[in-house]
């Protein structure tokens, strides 16, 4: 590596260069783009790779993906910057990445450097989209940087979870556990029924399609790249809302940690099956999008060719850095949702952590479905269309979707990452330096809370003390519930005939119901 005196600084890598980016619409891909767009005021074009959609073109969508609060300090400081978003029609689901003739040649004679970032995230994809979409996708990403004619740098963003195999996943190449080829070959050729009914036998020993599908990629852009093209991959684990850049508590999804949070201040989730020494390995957004550019610079301004053209992995993680407990973070949880509570909560927030499975099954019907039950029947009664089951349901599969990624605990190494950090030259420390280090993580939460209630929820953040009246009222009426439960239960003993006969009237009713939704 070249000395600082000698080194290019980060706005400078970028001056007068082309990015190509896919996944540009999802949550990392807006941050990636703004702060590219922010802090490399040189950066001649962002290509953005979109989807067409019937009656709305193309710049439409550009207007509403920037018509966001996270957009808001670019526009007040360089309104201007904007136009250098250049919507380009594609999928990265077809082959070719769905480009017309015309769009593939400007990429390959203006692009200089590309971000990969495109992907389903979803656990429940079946396998030939997943494939499609994570797998093969990647492959034609790769297939047109190999054709890109002033490459600087290929970034590939996968995730901590494609190694779930592992209890430590250290910042280097594994084996590949199947061959991406003939995986592509056989959803290509394969009828998508008889690929779900032997998805499980075809993704062991990865928990569900994305991660099996992700891991494959990592392997593509390895043997397409490796020794022939100047290739990253970068792996975050588990990403949330920003610390600050550019603002405060930004979030646009529920995944992960905040998605708890809200669960359990809306007062919807009462228990969650988990062990609480786990540990949970979060990054914050604007954390990974500064580790994206540095290690596109750090790639792009190595002068050695076999440097350049050595692969490079970094692990985007929290390891020996801010850890923190799946027990502390609930902990956290209850005490914020005082500090920082919901407009409209459904019950008192809380819930907790449940060891054992059988346990936390009884707490989700008595606590979860039997409430849901009761409210959407009043619901019901008074004319009112019932929404409370349909919450709760969608909760539960979220969280049996989630439960093999909290109940166990992994190491991410991630010493590269760090050391990346520390050649970061004086003068671009401001802009992207971490300062991870100095976070302090219940501070990091209430602004996450806050965030949601602004971001995702959109709340009058000048309601906070009627909030906090709400969950006063509530209190009391937790307590009154208690103790008519308490009576009920007695009252249940004395006459179980007779409130039987009542129940299981009542539960026929709700039978006719769920099978009519």
């Amino acid at each position: 590596m070249t000395s600082c005196e000698e080194m290019i600084s980060i706005p400078q890598c970028f001056a007068g260069k082309n990015v190509f980016i896919t996944g540009g619409s999802g949550f990392m891909g807006k941050i990636l783009i703004e702060k590219l767009l922010r802090s490399c005021p040189d950066l001649k074009t962002i290509y953005m790779l979109l989807r067409p959609k019937k009656g709305r073109k193309l710049e439409e969508r550009i207007k509403l993906i920037t018509a966001i609060p996270l957009f808001d300090k670019l526009k007040k400081e360089h309104p201007s910057r904007l136009q250098k978003i250049v919507p380009v029609a594609g999928d990265v689901s077809l082959l070719g990445l769905g480009l017309s003739a015309e769009s593939r040649a400007m990429l390959i004679k203006e692009v200089n450097i590309i971000y990969h970032i495109a992907a389903s995230v979803r656990f429940d994809d079946s396998l030939k989209d997943a494939i499609f979409m994570n797998t093969r996708g990647t492959r034609e990403a790769v297939y047109l940087a190999q054709e890109v004619k002033n490459l600087d740098v290929f970034l590939h963003v996968s995730t901590m979870y494609s190694h779930t195999d592992k209890e430590v996943t250290e910042e280097i190449m594994y084996p590949p556990l199947a061959d991406w080829r003939e995986v592509i070959k056989t959803a290509e050729n394969t009828d998508s029924h008889i690929l779900n009914v032997l998805s499980l036998h075809f993704i062991n020993p990865f928990p569900n399609t994305y991660t099996f599908t992700k891991r494959l990629a990592e392997s593509v852009v390895y043997d397409l790249c490796s020794g022939r093209i100047p290739a990253v991959i970068v792996r975050p684990s588990i990403v949330i809302s920003t610390v600050s850049d550019p603002i405060p508590g930004w979030i646009d999804n529920f995944n992960g940690p905040i998605g708890m949070l809200i669960g359990g201040g809306k007062g919807i989730i009462r228990s969650i099956y988990t062990n609480p020494d786990v540990i949970l390995d979060y990054v914050p957004v604007d954390l990974v999008i500064k580790l994206l550019i540095l290690a596109s610079w750090d790639k792009a301004t190595e002068r050695r060719k076999e440097e350049r053209l050595k692969f490079s992995i970094y692990n985007a993680s929290n390891n020996n850095v801010k850890n923190v407990t799946i027990g502390n973070m609930v902990k956290m949880g209850q005490q914020i949702a005082r500090e920082v509570p919901f407009n409209t909560i459904l019950w008192l927030p809380g819930g907790d952590i449940t060891r054992c499975y059988v346990f936390h099954l009884f707490k989700v019907i008595f606590y979860h479905l039997l409430p849901a039950l009761f409210i959407d029947g009043f619901l019901m009664l008074s004319g009112h269309k019932p929404i409370l089951l349909k919450i709760q349901r969608k909760i539960y599969i979220a969280n049996m979707a989630l439960q093999y990624f909290i109940t166990k605990e992994w190491t991410f190494l991630n010493n590269k990452t760090i050391e990346l950090e520390n050649r970061i030259l004086p003068h671009d420390k401001a802009d992207f330096s971490y300062g991870y280090k100095n976070l302090d993580r219940y501070e990091f939460f209430k602004t996450a809370a806050l965030g949601a209630k602004r971001y995702l929820l959109k709340e009058d953040m000048n309601c906070m003390d009627q909030a906090k009246k709400n969950v006063q009222r509530m209190f009391i009426l937790s307590v009154i519930f208690r103790i008519f439960w308490y009576l009920a239960i007695g009252y249940f003993l004395i006459n179980k005939v007779k409130i039987l006969d009542i129940l299981g009237h009542f539960l026929d009713k709700m039978y006719l119901y769920l099978n009519n939704l």
